[in-house]
C-alpha cells in the first residue's frame, strides 16, 4: 500500500461506531473509505456494543469500492485488545491505531494481530496526534512491514502544543510538513487531519488546498457535507491531467528520435517529470473507474 499504488484516498469519513444509521448511510456516501470509529466517538459505556456493531457491519458487507478502516482504542486501554480480537477476524483493509508515539506502540499492535491470525493484506494505520509522535515519525514509518499509512490528528497535537486553532494551521505547518516527509521517504499513504466546522465551507475548502499542496493523499471528514469538496481538492486538476499526458507524449517521442532529453513548452522534460506524470494519470484513471463502479 504504497504511495505508488493508484487506489484513491481523497475523503476518508468517520463513522462514530456507536450510530446504527450513520453506519448504513456510509453505504451510499461518494467517499473514497470509510474509519469506523470505536475510541474518540463512542462513550465508555458504549464500547462493547459499538465493537459488535462495527463488526457485523464489516461482515455484512455492501460498502462496496469503499476502503474499509477501523480505528480501535490504544492497546494500554481497557478496549483496546479486544477491539483488535473481535474486528481482525472480519478483515477489514486496515485497522488504525491512536495517538502512536513510537515504533514500539505499532509492534505490539502487529504482534498481537499477528497472534489473531489477521492475514498479510491486513495494514495497519498510525494515527500521529502527539509531540512524540510528530518527532518519532521516520522510526515509526519503519516500525513494521504491515504500517501502510500516517493519519494527522491536529486537535489533539494542537492541545499538546497548547497551539491556536487559526485559519492557515501556521502552529502546526512543521508538524504537518515532517509527516509528510516521513511518509514519502518510506513509501507509506499520508491523511490530513479533519476540519472540526462543518458550517464552514470556505474554511475547509482553503485547508484541503493547502493540504493538498504539502502532498497529503488526501483528508479525514467528520461530516458527508464535506465529501464532494474533499474529493474535487484532492483528485488531479484536469488542466493537470492534460499536460500530464503531453508530458508523456514528448518524452516518448523524444525517446522515439534517440534523445536522452525531451522539451515541452520551452522546458526540460526528466525522468522525474515522467514519473509523475505517470503517477498523476494513474490516479486520474482509478478515480474514474471507482466513479463507474
Amino acid at each position: 500500500m504504497s504511495t505508488s499504488e493508484p487506489r484513491p484516498r481523497r475523503s476518508l469519513l468517520y463513522v462514530p461506531g456507536a450510530n446504527a444509521r450513520a453506519i448504513e448511510k456510509a453505504r451510499t456516501l461518494a467517499c473514497d473509505g470509510i474509519i469506523f470509529d470505536l475510541e474518540d466517538s463512542v462513550a465508555p459505556g458504549e464500547k462493547e456494543a459499538a465493537r459488535a456493531r462495527v463488526a457485523a457491519a464489516i461482515a455484512g458487507g455492501g460498502y462496496g469500492r469503499r476502503e474499509i478502516v477501523v480505528r480501535v482504542n490504544a492497546l494500554e486501554s481497557p478496549w483496546g485488545r479486544a477491539d483488535l480480537a473481535a474486528i481482525v477476524p472480519e478483515a477489514p483493509d486496515a485497522i488504525l491505531l491512536p495517538k502512536v508515539d513510537a515504533p514500539d506502540d505499532l509492534r505490539d499492535a502487529a504482534a498481537h494481530m499477528e497472534a489473531l491470525g489477521a492475514a498479510p493484506d491486513l495494514r495497519l494505520w498510525a494515527m500521529i496526534e502527539t509531540p512524540r509522535g510528530i518527532l518519532a515519525a521516520d522510526g515509526i514509518a519503519r516500525a513494521t512491514p504491515r504500517l501502510a499509512g500516517f493519519v494527522m490528528g491536529t486537535n489533539d497535537l494542537a492541545k499538546e502544543l497548547h497551539a491556536a486553532h487559526v485559519p492557515g494551521r501556521e502552529p502546526l505547518l512543521t508538524s504537518l510538513s515532517l509527516v509528510v516527509l516521513a511518509a514519502r521517504a518510506h513509501g507509506l499513504v499520508a491523511l490530513d487531519s479533519v476540519y472540526a466546522d462543518i458550517r464552514d465551507a470556505a474554511g475547509f475548502e482553503a485547508e484541503c488546498r493547502q493540504g493538498a499542496a504539502f502532498g497529503f493523499d488526501g483528508k479525514t471528514l467528520i461530516h458527508p457535507s464535506q465529501i464532494a469538496i474533499a474529493n474535487r481538492l484532492f483528485a488531479p486538476a484536469p488542466e493537470a491531467v492534460a499536460r500530464a499526458r503531453r508530458v508523456l507524449e514528448a518524452w516518448r517521442k523524444a525517446e522515439a528520435e534517440g534523445r536522452g532529453v525531451a522539451m515541452l513548452d520551452g522546458r526540460m522534460i526528466e525522468h522525474l517529470h515522467v514519473e509523475e506524470a505517470e503517477r498523476l494519470l494513474a490516479l486520474a484513471a482509478a478515480i474514474e473507474e471507482a466513479a463507474g463502479a
